[in-house]
């Protein structure tokens, strides 16, 4: 226990911006304990000047300290600086503020001085509707009723029947809104295990799933977050079923509903980022090249809060960063985008504490197919190696196992024979535990086990007759899922004409541009 709040309180001093570590100092001056001798100032102060904090030297610089009050300081120093910074935040963060005014009616009504509790919790009641928070909304009408049932005013009647009716209504809604969420995080906790379905069985089990938790709504009857919370769960229904122009319909209907409602941009301000990332991936997954590079622009160009924290700087980059490198994808600019590699990276270590290790291991995966697009094999596997050594191999199955494809080619491309016959085997026995064997997947293994064996004539027939196979398999609805990820019908093509894969992608996209016909797996219709 001692060791997490260690953790955990380093981590907070160490996301302080000078502002606030100069609000904190001061709010501790306020509450009476001076800066030179309030034990907790001393902590404080070591832990901001230290690159690596530990205990023993603290202790050793600071002896009028002992071991035994240390956990007791940090506790009281971690409290003192969430206290500073509500103090500091309240008045830019809606939600924030609200709760503020909630806890004020909450001392009043302590003191007994109910109509002043209900005076405010009245106001804040006006403050909740423009901000659409029924959660709250609904919390501040059970206070009320809590208030109204000891403290009778005059009328009471006709107070307690709308006080009834406003409950009943809003309890239902937020019901709504709680159904649509958990469905959300139903599926992309699906998503993040499995990733797309992989089969008719997959796809039965994702729908029946998602028709039988899918509240009864009436469209015209939702507010703003039930209509959020329902266009999030169709968005990852989509995703997953790879219906990719459904998910790009209700991204945009995501996307719309912030400019229906424009001051939720500024209180949702990281729901209308996510939503806006759903667009950029979903405009990717169609492969709509104009749209994508237009969004990307308007998302660059985004009116940002003027008070934001670093959860919100960290998911804008995220998602950036990601529609980049997507947009390279479909180019085939491959060498321009791997430029992106090195800023990534430094990301990733500067925000490691905040971004999670999904996200990262994407990043990775993705960094790695910039690179091998570029014909820079060796950088390819320095990157696909991130991918499979990570220490929770649960996450993202389907990540993983193209990771681990696309690192036995690298290495075929860079003339390690012998490692890639080792290797096929290994990852033969991966896929198999993890029961994700799919037709393309089998064929190019069986194609790699053979290849170091073969002659230069047979070789070329081996590329050929691999090429054949997976251009009729990539038609296949569950089969298209490894392109996706792993363009290896380019790298086929490549490997066939002398050209490179960047060459053969970049033609791809010129011809797409010029035709406006898919030259890679067929959109499903809805």
């Amino acid at each position: 226990m001692t060791k997490n709040i260690t953790i955990h309180l380093v981590q907070l001093i160490q996301s302080l911006s000078s502002s606030e570590k100069r609000s904190f100092k001061l709010f501790a001056k306020r509450s009476g304990n001076s800066t030179e001798s309030a034990k907790f100032i001393l902590l404080f102060n070591f832990i901001d000047r230290s690159s690596n904090y530990d205990d023993t030297l603290f202790l050793k610089r600071h002896p009028e300290i002992k071991k035994i009050q240390l956990p007791n300081i940090k506790s009281h120093l971690y409290h003192q600086i969430l206290n500073s910074l509500r103090n500091l935040h309240s008045g830019h963060y809606k939600l924030m503020e609200l709760r503020e005014s909630l806890d004020h009616a909450y001392i009043l009504y302590i003191k007994g001085l109910h109509s002043s509790a209900l005076r405010i919790i009245e106001r804040t009641k006006c403050k909740a509707e423009q901000a659409n928070d029924r959660v709250l909304l609904l919390e501040l009408i059970e206070f009320e009723k809590r208030i109204e049932a000891l403290y009778i005013t005059r009328g009471f009647k006709d107070r307690a029947a709308q006080l009834i009716e406003d409950s009943t209504r809003l309890s239902n809604q937020v019901s709504k809104t709680v159904a649509y969420s958990n469905l959300t995080l139903e599926l992309y906790g699906l998503y993040t295990k499995v990733g797309v379905v992989r089969n008719e069985r997959d796809f039965q089990v994702i729908q029946s799933m998602f028709e039988d938790k899918l509240p009864k709504f009436e469209a015209e009857e939702l507010g703003f977050h039930e209509r959020l919370m329902l266009y999030n769960a169709y968005v990852w229904y989509y995703v997953i079923t790879q219906d990719f122009l459904m998910g790009y319909r209700y991204s945009q209907k995501w996307v719309d509903l912030f400019d229906e409602f424009p001051a939720m941009r500024t209180i949702e301000f990281e729901m209308y980022l996510k939503g806006y990332n759903n667009l950029l991936l979903a405009l990717f997954n169609i492969r709509n090249h104009p749209r994508l590079t237009q969004a990307i622009t308007d998302f660059e160009q985004l009116e940002m809060p003027d008070y934001r924290g670093d959860n919100v700087n960290v998911q804008y980059y995220l998602f950036l960063y990601t529609a980049l490198i997507n947009k390279h994808y479909l180019e085939g600019s491959f060498s321009e985008g791997t430029k992106l590699a090195e800023t990534i990276d430094e990301f990733i270590d500067r925000h490691a504490h905040i971004l999670d290790q999904h996200r990262i291991m994407v990043l990775y995966y993705k960094i790695g197919c910039l690179f091998f697009g570029a014909g820079m094999n060796k950088e390819a596997i320095r990157y696909l190696n991130r991918v499979i050594q990570f220490k929770v191999q649960a996450w993202r199955e389907d990540i993983q196992s193209f990771a681990r494809i696309l690192n036995l080619i690298a290495h075929y491309e860079l003339g390690n024979d012998i490692l890639v016959e080792y290797q096929v085997k290994s990852v033969y026995r991966f896929l198999l535990k993890k029961n994700d064997l799919n037709g393309v997947q089998i064929e190019i293994l069986g194609f790699l086990r053979k290849l170091p064996l073969s002659s230069r004539d047979q070789e070329s027939l081996a590329f050929g007759n691999l090429l054949e196979k997976l251009v009729a398999l990539s038609h296949k609805p569950y089969e298209k899922r490894p392109f996706l990820y792993l363009d290896i019908i380019s790298w086929l093509e490549s490997k066939l004409t002398g050209k490179t894969v960047q060459e053969i992608v970049q033609l791809k996209f010129k011809e797409e541009q010029r035709t406006g016909k898919l030259l890679y797996f067929p959109v499903k219709k809805s």
